[in-house]
């Protein structure tokens, strides 16, 4: 947005994936608004050839032609100074990756706010969609609340919800609660300008907190209900995907579907029809649609099945990983 623009919030805005761009797009084209600089994580490599690659955020910013910085840190005064130079009246933050100092909190007139992809207090923290996926809840949602020095902590100014779909992943909802969240900052833009809209502190005895998603949180544990291992087929797409090993290699599992027939079948045994492949659990079947072996293709189960010889075979006996250090949903404040 251009400076000429009259506009009556000056906005620095603070974002890095791609759930963080349809609010920045939003700002940009509202002409109450004047987004003076965009904050993001630096360029980090990506990909199988590591190259260094630039937030989406950054992209989208420099598209609009908004200035960008992008520091490691913002604890020196250093740090700071482009941030202050912006004279901002609000800091508007999604998913921007780092936790906010009381020297950073208070430079902006109107305080600072965040759009977090959960109803607080349940999912603070890096993973909050793929956590509601993996959990079972029947609606998920956007939460724009007032930021202070925790982590998703602060009071809550507005909220939205929505039903999780039977077929949503992570990417399909995180899609989703960004658009939700860019509608519901544009509905509450005059609130904030005026400080009418009203906080309530959260329930902390009702907190949950979600950390960043490691390789390991893919691994599926036959033992578990079909049911809750293809909700973690859904919230591990696309990363870091849901994954068993075949005599010791790699398979991804991509898409799957429950079949609640009984069986006295040892859980993880591979059992093919010729036209399905499914997998025993610990309670009922887990029916294999898409899956791919290391450095392969993705392809239907039966196929996959007949291709490596798994009839008959028990996944996840070899070459599982360590647990990680914290459970991936844990109570806490924050």
């Amino acid at each position: 947005m251009n400076a000429s623009t009259a506009a009556s919030i000056r906005v620095v805005y603070f974002g890095t994936p791609a759930y963080a761009v349809p609010a920045l797009e939003m700002l940009t084209r509202d002409p109450r608004v004047d987004v003076a600089l965009v904050v993001t994580q630096p360029d980090r490599p990506a990909g199988r050839g590591r190259k260094l690659t630039a937030p989406p955020v950054k992209l989208h910013a420099d598209a609009a032609q908004i200035a960008v910085y992008q520091p490691e840190r913002l604890r020196s005064e250093g740090d700071r100074a482009p941030i202050v130079a912006a004279q901002a009246d609000l800091f508007v933050v999604a998913a921007f990756g780092k936790i906010f100092g009381p020297k950073l909190l208070a430079i902006p007139r109107l305080g600072s706010v965040n759009l977090h992809a959960s109803l607080l207090p349940a999912y603070r923290g890096a993973s909050p969609i793929s956590a509601a996926i993996l959990q079972g809840e029947p609606e998920t949602g956007v939460t724009l609340m007032r930021m202070d020095t925790g982590l998703d902590t602060g009071p809550i100014l507005s909220a939205r919800s929505i039903p999780i779909g039977p077929d949503d992943t992570t990417v399909t909802l995180t899609s989703t609660l960004a658009e939700l969240g860019a509608a519901l900052l544009s509905d509450s833009l005059n609130d904030l300008a005026t400080g009418s809209l009203v906080p309530t502190a959260q329930d902390d005895s009702r907190a949950s907190l979600t950390r960043p998603m490691v390789k390991a949180d893919g691994w599926i544990d036959w033992r578990r209900p079909a049911a809750e291992i293809e909700r973690q087929v859904r919230a591990m797409w696309d990363w870091p995907r849901a994954w068993t090993t075949l005599d010791g290699n790699p398979v991804q599992i991509h898409k799957a579907r429950v079949d609640d027939a009984t069986h006295d079948v040892p859980p993880g045994t591979v059992v093919d029809t010729r036209t399905t492949a499914k997998v025993a659990t610990g309670s009922g079947w887990l029916i294999l649609n898409t899956v791919q072996n290391a450095g392969g293709k993705p392809v239907d189960g039966s196929s996959w099945a007949m291709q490596s010889g798994a009839g008959d075979m028990v996944l996840g006996e070899k070459n599982a990983p360590a647990a990680p250090a914290l459970p991936f949903i844990r109570p806490g404040a924050g």
